[in-house]
């Protein structure tokens, strides 16, 4: 894997590209990307080193490695155009649903598929990737993606099953944690924080609870526990989340993605 051509330049695309770059294992020259808008695509190019292209053909020659990120819609009729393009390579996924099945009912074997479901915290090597267990890369090629792809977080390999799931909880959850984080800095420039301040303290917070419980394993009832002193003030915030139904919301915008994704 030594050139990268992203189909597509949206978000989730910028924030892999973005981590590539971070990483410092894939430099801007060694990347090739095509989306529709070609002066929106230039302009976050051009400061990267990246080569912006005037079509997927362009992107696509000469690339060993394909990095598919256009929307789920688009994706049937980018395969019917350029399939025979990508004969011979390796294609990593991050089109929502798309597995190695699905490929394999439009494409055939002729090119080798990794479905991979990364989220946005990836741009600052901070993100968690979701591999589809079935792939048709090489067993090289799997290792190398596996190794460079940890290189903007943590990885997970998850039977297809359980792939939707997977991304409904990190896919979509950076959205429902940025909610929380302006949620709690709204309150705090209620009560006269300023506003960068609030956010700081908000971040960081959810920032430094999610690491104490990577790094100590901690269920997370034991760290709320641990903060919720007999009568104090902690527990008071707790029994005002619990009666606005904080933990079903939660689970139910879970639910909400699950029933979308059907």
């Amino acid at each position: 894997m030594n050139t990268f051509a992203f189909i597509g330049m949206g978000n989730m695309a910028r924030a892999i590209a973005d981590g590539f770059i971070a990483s410092g294992r894939i430099e801007g020259k060694n990347m090739r990307a095509y989306a529709p808008h070609f002066e929106r695509l230039e302009a976050y190019c051009a400061p990267r080193g990246i080569c912006a292209c005037h079509s997927t053909s362009e992107a696509l020659d000469g690339a060993d490695t394909v990095i598919m990120a256009v929307k789920p819609y688009i994706l049937p009729g980018v395969l019917e155009e350029y399939g025979q393009a990508l004969a011979g390579k390796a294609v990593l996924s991050v089109v929502t649903g798309w597995t190695l099945e699905r490929y394999r009912e439009a494409l055939g074997d002729i090119a080798r598929v990794q479905y991979v479901m990364p989220n946005t915290p990836c741009s600052v090597r901070a993100g968690m990737l979701l591999f589809e267990e079935a792939t048709s890369l090489t067993e090289q090629e799997r290792a190398e993606a596996l190794d460079l792809f940890a290189c903007m977080g943590e990885v997970a390999v998850l039977p297809t099953h359980l792939m939707a799931t997977g991304a409904a909880v990190s896919g979509c959850g950076p959205a429902f944690v940025a909610m929380m984080i302006e949620a709690m800095a709204d309150a705090g420039v209620k009560y006269g924080l300023p506003r960068a301040t609030a956010y700081k303290l908000a971040s960081q917070t959810a920032l430094g609870t999610g690491r104490m419980q990577l790094e100590t394993g901690a269920h997370p009832g034991a760290i709320k526990d641990g903060v919720c002193s007999p009568g104090g003030t902690t527990i008071r915030g707790v029994e005002a989340l619990e009666a606005a139904g904080m933990r079903f919301a939660f689970m139910d915008a879970v639910r909400a993605v699950m029933d979308a994704s059907k």
